[in-house]
């Protein structure tokens, strides 16, 4: 049973490596939305249904006329998951430019378009990867008799393991080495498994059972055949995915929008969840579990997160997390691996299609939560009604999964107390849901709108206004955001006709543009964004409403990708930190590349570098500007907080701060001087121009830094690097 443990741990952590590169390969081929992080990660769990569902059934046909061991057909699968680190990239370079030679077309048609290649890309392989199980499983009943009828919480177990060893180490080896070192690290464990399980297959002798002699278990209590059960594992992968959606936003204000915040949520999860399978293979060893206080207490549980991420209670972020998430991913540990062994006892077959129903619950969880919950309401009240099933199951005494009606019937004190207990678990998740505060309730007076993207807060009076994206402040009212716009239109080398910002923001950078009086374009990615640009600006929603402003709701890099508009400038302001999760697509040379294409010849590029990034990142960044484009201007800017970038393909004009400012119409010199802090364009031109500096300089503190591309994130991909420098 050791290999079996080591087989499935190892191809635990594989599906995780190969899910957090494909999903960020997706991203940077397709778009950074949420629509289509929701493509890829249905189409990688529906692969795993189907072939959980597949495998299952090709074992109930093939296996008694079999004469060799299914962990050669196991063996088969890992080597077949293993080339698809080498095909996967390819297939979605395929994709992505076979759609930038279609016309231009709706963000509908193309979600449409890319979501279809998504799935004819990922699907084969994540099918390979869901039939795994129900062959570990034959192989098992074959060798292993006595272990037969619980070896799918076996695997399970084995295979969670892994998964939450994939939440972090894959994190080291995409720093170390990129995405595409990284899915090689993957293929070698794949090819090392098959190699191991062919070999194993050659060694063990299949001990096939006669139909019927299999073991079975002896805790089932004559429920196993029961359909409620399947639709009790439905429920619980559609609420568990469902509440991790909402777990990101509630908890992304203490724990930050980096790669290493999510993965945190998401090891954590699983951690809790290993824990829990440990326990039901221990503890619940022949043991009749009964249900009837169990859904009670997990939906109980399902709201801990409202406490956990209660402003008034002074916690660490780990403690909030283990508050949390911890309790309510235990019991999916332990009841998610008991259901579908009661559902099997032991089939493959049978153990295939309950895992795939279970995965039919994971697919529309996230949408439900994403799409629908959050967008309509607040997240307590998401989390109230995803758990709200379990506690009326709870409440409804539990029967469904009862050892028994005969027995229940002739324990009436006992089925009295449970039925008591139950109610009392009721109550104190009333309690805990009435007792608790969302995140926007510290902000009263606050307006707030929620989309599938996000959770947006303005708050605030005068210059002191903030935005808030998920509890994360975006910008603020200040000079700078308006320099992004009137820098480069005044180094240009002819009169501007044509704009784009990507990052709307407060809409400072887009009124910038706008008081020019030329068509400017901005690209935002999150909806709710721009519907607040009148908290910020009186004249906002007018100026939204003018004919030559243009708002699009999407990833701007996939916009350059696809638009056939070209612009004289082209400014951009990533969302900060520097650090944050696919910030590095408006940072890489891929993004540079885009560019390069929509701008006019002699256009000006201005981006924008926050100030709290360490000497690596920004010798990264620095080699990937002066890389992609051979004329690169930096300056500081009127206040402290970070750089502006100007690259062009033509020599960028050397100007005065007199020049610059002579070349500003009237209602431009207005808008730059409205927040200061210089009284004249001319000085406030003045204080920017004597912050430039040589690019050189950065790119010489850090000589190690490779240029920052989409297959080397260097910006967040980080932990190693602060460790050593730690150390």
């Amino acid at each position: 049973m050791f290999w079996f443990f080591l087989f499935f741990l190892i191809s635990g952590f594989c599906s995780i490596l190969y899910e957090v590169v494909w999903l960020r390969l997706s991203m940077a081929a397709f778009g950074v939305t949420t629509a289509l992080t929701s493509i890829v990660l249905s189409v990688f769990m529906a692969g795993l249904g189907l072939g959980s569902w597949g495998s299952g059934v090709w074992v109930r046909k093939y296996a008694p006329r079999r004469r060799f061991s299914p962990l050669f057909i196991y063996a088969l699968i890992e080597f077949v998951i293993g080339i698809s680190a080498l095909i996967v990239p390819d297939e979605l370079r395929w994709g992505r430019e076979l759609l930038q030679r279609l016309p231009e077309s709706s963000s509908l048609i193309y979600y449409l378009a890319s979501g279809v290649w998504i799935a004819l890309a990922l699907t084969p392989w994540c099918v390979a990867m869901g039939a795994t199980i129900p062959l570990g499983m034959q192989a098992i009943r074959e060798t292993r008799r006595a272990e037969a009828s619980r070896s799918f919480s076996y695997l399970y177990m084995a295979n969670v393991t892994g998964a939450v060893i994939g939440t972090r180490v894959p994190l080291f080896f995409i720093e170390l080495y990129g995405f595409h070192g990284t899915l090689r690290i993957g293929a070698i464990c794949n090819v090392a498994l098959a190699a191991s399980a062919a070999s194993l297959g050659l060694a063990w002798r299949a001990q096939r059972t006669s139909e019927g002699e299999e073991a079975n278990s002896s805790a089932i209590g004559g429920i196993a055949s029961s359909g409620r059960l399947l639709w009790l594992l439905f429920a619980t992968g559609l609420t568990s995915m469902g509440m991790e959606v909402v777990w990101i936003r509630q908890f992304t204000p203490y724990l930050g929008t980096v790669v290493y915040a999510f993965a945190g949520i998401l090891g954590f999860y699983l951690a809790a969840m290993t824990v829990g399978s440990f326990a039901y293979r221990t503890w619940g060893r022949g043991r009749s579990v009964d249900g009837t206080v169990m859904w009670s207490v997990l939906g109980l549980c399902a709201l801990l997160p409202l406490w956990a991420v209660d402003q008034r209670l002074e916690l660490h972020k780990i403690s909030r997390l283990g508050l949390g998430v911890a309790p309510f991913s235990a019991l999916l540990g332990f009841v998610t691996p008991m259901l579908v062994d009661r559902w099997s006892e032991g089939d493959p077959d049978r153990a295939g299609r309950a895992y795939a129903v279970n995965v039919l619950g994971c697919i529309l969880g996230p949408l439900l939560a994403g799409f629908v919950l959050l967008p309509l309401l607040n997240e307590r009240w998401a989390l109230l009604l995803l758990a709200a099933p379990w506690l009326v199951l709870g409440a409804a005494s539990g029967r469904w999964i009862s050892a028994g009606e005969a027995h229940e019937q002739a324990n009436n004190a006992g089925s009295l107390r449970r039925r008591v207990l139950c109610y009392a678990v009721v109550l104190a998740a009333i309690v805990v849901f009435a007792g608790s505060r969302g995140f926007e309730d510290q902000y009263p007076g606050a307006v707030v709108r929620r989309d599938h993207t996000a959770t947006v807060i303005a708050v605030g009076r005068g210059r002191g206004r903030t935005l808030l994206v998920n509890g994360i402040g975006i910008t603020a009212l200040t000079p700078i955001t308006k320099l992004m716009a009137h820098m480069p239109l005044a180094f240009l080398d002819r009169a501007p006709q044509r704009a784009l910002v990507i990052c709307f923001g407060m809409g400072t950078t887009d009124r910038a543009l706008l008081s020019w009086d030329i068509p400017a374009t901005t690209v935002e990615l999150v909806p709710s964004v721009p519907q607040m640009v009148g908290y910020f600006h009186a004249d906002g929603p007018a100026m939204l409403r003018s004919p030559k402003a243009q708002v699009v709701i999407d990833d701007g890099r996939r916009y350059l990708e696809r638009t056939s508009g070209q612009f004289d400038v082209i400014t951009m302001d990533p969302p900060p930190p520097v650090e944050a999760a696919g910030s590095s697509l408006l940072y890489s040379k891929e993004f540079y590349a885009a560019v390069r294409q929509r701008l006019r010849s002699g256009g000006i590029l201005q981006t924008w570098l926050p100030s709290e990034s360490d000497d690596f990142t920004r010798a990264a960044v620095a080699r990937a500007l002066t890389e992609s484009f051979p004329h690169v201007r930096a300056f500081g800017s009127v206040e402290p907080l970070g750089f502006h970038f100007l690259a062009s393909e033509r020599p960028i004009p050397t100007r005065s701060a007199a020049e610059l400012a002579g070349r500003l119409p009237p209602r431009a010199v207005m808008d730059l001087l409205e927040w200061g802090p210089y009284a004249t364009a001319e000085a406030q031109f003045a204080a920017v121009l004597k912050t430039e500096f040589p690019l050189e300089e950065w790119i010489a503190k850090g000589p190690l830094a490779p240029a920052l591309t989409d297959d080397r994130p260097v910006n967040e991909y980080y932990a190693l690097r602060r460790w050593r420098a730690g150390k």
